[in-house]
């Protein structure tokens, strides 16, 4: 199976620990674009469905452990733009936006 390159890109409002979310991200393989902010690259070998469960997962996880009001998520595999995720605080997850 060839690898799958990953381009993430959060818009998030609030984040408190800047840090301590970039160190999270980092140690789950996604590179900060240099010059770019909350834009992250990454490779993946698995499938495109559990590519796209594990970025929204690792994102969940770090945006929980740093702090923030809100964040939305849109991600590129292999240059083919998914559908934004915007989180909800409500659930606790994030959900396809509905605005394209």
């Amino acid at each position: 199976m060839d690898a799958i390159d990953v381009l993430v890109l959060l818009e998030v409002e609030g984040l408190q620990d800047v840090e301590g979310f970039e160190k999270l991200v980092k140690r789950k393989s996604f590179k900060a674009v240099e010059g770019e902010k909350h834009v992250y690259t990454s490779t993946s070998t698995t499938t495109l469905i559990t590519t796209k469960t594990f970025i929204l997962q690792i994102f969940k996880e770090a945006l929980e452990k740093a702090g923030f009001e809100s964040a939305k998520l849109v991600f590129l595999l292999n240059e083919t733009p998914y559908t934004p995720y915007i989180y909800d605080k409500t659930t606790k997850d994030f959900e396809l936006s509905e605005d394209k």
